[in-house]
């Protein structure tokens, strides 16, 4: 007769960690965001702009039906956010150039400034926590963000390098 043993749940998977990692990712989240969104508020603006202005900013000549894939929302919601953006001079549309129905995305002089500011803060606060914590934890930190993402497209997206390009 085999001897069947169980296998203890290691301390990082119990309930209480796991938890803490829950609340941890919120409590980072609100940091993460509080200065911009303070600098958002200035616009009239929110957090889908703030994602709106990263995301034309990391890929420009992004398309519309690009964006919409990244972002997850519906064409209605984007559609609001983007006018906002086009018309206070922060994002510049322009047709494809096979396709003059498909609508390219870029962020102007002024949105890029504005991308700067935003994403400033971020980067140091990012920054910091990478150097305090070490390469094998920026390592393990970007294993357990990447095991979050529910889609293996995304997934992918960050295996074809280090800056998601």
């Amino acid at each position: 007769m085999s001897d069947i043993k169980s296998h203890p749940t290691p301390a990082y998977l119990r309930e209480a960690e796991l938890r803490q990692g829950i609340e941890l990712l919120f409590y980072a989240y609100r940091d993460f965001t509080s200065e911009p969104d303070h600098m958002l508020a200035r616009y009239g603006f929110g957090r889908a702009h703030h994602r709106v202005i990263y995301f034309v900013g990391r890929h420009p000549h992004m398309s519309v039906t690009e964006l919409l894939a990244i972002l997850r929302i519906t064409k209605q919601s984007l559609s609001r956010v983007l006018s906002q953006l086009v018309h206070q001079g922060f994002i510049r549309q322009t047709p494809g150039a096979r396709d003059r129905r498909q609508r390219l995305l870029e962020l102007t002089e002024k949105g890029v400034a504005l991308e700067r500011d935003l994403s400033e803060n971020q980067r140091q606060r990012v920054m910091r926590a990478y150097r305090n914590a070490g390469a094998d934890a920026v390592e393990g930190f970007r294993a357990v963000m990447l095991g979050i993402i529910g889609d293996e497209a995304d997934r992918k997206h960050f295996d074809r390098g280090r800056n998601g390009k």
